[in-house]
């Protein structure tokens, strides 16, 4: 079997076949080589304690199966063979789900999606895997344009003339006999600096794992930019070498993606070397980080802040905190002092589960956040906009009877942001004159 590009959503499984690779069953789930199972599957396993990435199970007339979870982007195995992961968003094609993946990924914090522009959603017809790569080498091709660092370099070489400074005790090891050679320490300035070494290297790692021509000949032109400058031996120790100044500013970017690829485990923690790269993110980060990116740009508050920790459920001896608080989005209001606290969950819900799906955990947590914050009297709980809720609006409203704490169950759009002006409005409450 050759290998290839291998496209999954949430939910959908991996299966075994011997037979062949485009096999795909009715439900959308997609056949893989044994060999390349089996990696994966080791892959799994091996951070079972950390994320479930893909959920090991069986199932009928498939047999053993990897399910994806609400885990997304990019698997590549030792062979070659690439699994890329999409959202399940409603009734929306590949195409369309790398588009929306990728506007969410711009929000995310120390990352290097924020430079995104349009430009880059017009290549979502590419692997995920090489949508990455590309955006990268546009992100190089900028600095190149205004001209790759150099700096003086310390040295020391064993010279047919004296340059710099003449080492005693090495002279006299190396050159006792050799009386033409001087062994120096010297500066020369050189573009073989830390910073380049770790663009080199990644240029180096990804022509080796791109598929795609246009990203290979690329790269290739600027390998040849960076003829002079040695790969990083260590990257890990470079990456601590790196300086942060305002004459490095231009490389922060490109070296936010030469940390993304060469360590791979930036956004979700992963250990083993089962398979060659994977470059994963929890969908709930994604669509907790992508709300509040939506709600911090409407302007209709006095602060937003995403993920709070300042308040405890519990103190000990009056003044320790215990059991910390953490709700995803804390909002104060601009025209009332009135807090708004806003959890965020990345799930689909349904008429035909108990409570639509609502877990009793989260009610607990959102009710426990609401007696916490002063002047907190609505609270809500964000799920994403499914074609259920489109079409019938649903809205779901909790009261707790003796404090007077409002909690709603709303939805948002990730699909078109048009569309969230209402729930907008209902946070910040300007639908009721607060």
């Amino acid at each position: 079997m050759k290998t290839k590009q291998i496209t999954l959503k949430e939910y959908d499984s991996l299966f075994i076949s011997k037979e062949s690779i485009d096999e795909k069953s009715d439900d959308g789930n997609r056949a893989v080589s044994e060999p390349v199972f089996e990696e994966i599957e080791r892959f799994v396993l091996e951070n079972t304690d950390t994320a479930q990435f893909l959920k090991p199970g069986y199932k009928k007339g498939l047999g053993k199966v990897l399910q994806a979870q609400n885990y997304v982007g990019v698997i590549q195995t030792k062979d070659g063979t690439t699994i890329e992961i999409l959202p399940k968003i409603r009734e929306v094609d590949e195409e369309e789900s790398r588009k929306i993946l990728i506007r969410m990924l711009k929000t995310l914090k120390k990352s290097p999606f924020k430079s995104l522009h349009k430009a880059h959603l017009k290549t979502t017809k590419m692997p995920l895997f090489e949508i990455f790569i590309s955006m990268f080498l546009e992100e190089l091709a900028v600095l190149i344009r205004k001209g790759i660092k150099s700096d003086y370099i310390a040295k020391e070489d064993n010279l047919h003339f004296l340059k710099g400074k003449l080492k005693i005790n090495e002279q006299i090891k190396y050159n006792y006999i050799h009386k033409e050679r001087f062994f120096v320490a010297y500066d020369e300035y050189s573009s073989d600096r830390v910073e380049n070494r770790l663009i080199k290297t990644t240029l180096q790692y990804l022509y080796k794992k791109s598929r795609s021509s246009r990203n290979q000949q690329r790269i290739r032109e600027f390998l040849f930019v960076f003829d002079e400058v040695k790969p990083s031996k260590n990257f890990k120790i470079d990456f601590s070498k790196v300086k942060s100044n305002r004459q490095m500013r231009d490389y922060e970017q490109v070296l936010l993606w030469c940390k993304t690829f060469l360590l791979g485990n930036s956004f979700s923690p992963y250990r083993g070397n089962s398979v060659a790269f994977a470059l994963l993110f929890d969908m709930n980060k994604l669509f907790e980080s992508y709300v509040y990116d939506y709600l911090r740009k409407q302007r209709k508050y006095v602060s937003i802040t995403a993920q709070d920790s300042g308040h405890y459920l519990a103190y000990m001896n009056g003044k320790d905190g215990k059991f910390k608080l953490k709700p995803d989005i804390v909002v104060n209001k601009s025209i009332t002092d009135k807090t708004v606290v806003i959890d965020t969950k990345w799930k689909l819900l349904s008429e035909d589960k108990a409570h639509q799906g609502v877990s009793q955990s989260d009610m607990y947590q959102l009710f426990a956040y609401g007696t916490k914050y002063k002047n907190c009297q609505r609270m809500f709980l964000i799920y994403p906009l499914d074609k259920i809720q489109l079409k019938e609006g649903n809205c779901y409203q909790y009261y707790e009877e003796n404090s007077n704490l409002q909690l709603d169950i709303v939805f948002f759009d990730v699909v078109n942001d048009s569309t969230n002006q209402a729930l907008s409005n209902i946070i910040f409450g300007l639908n009721n004159g607060e």
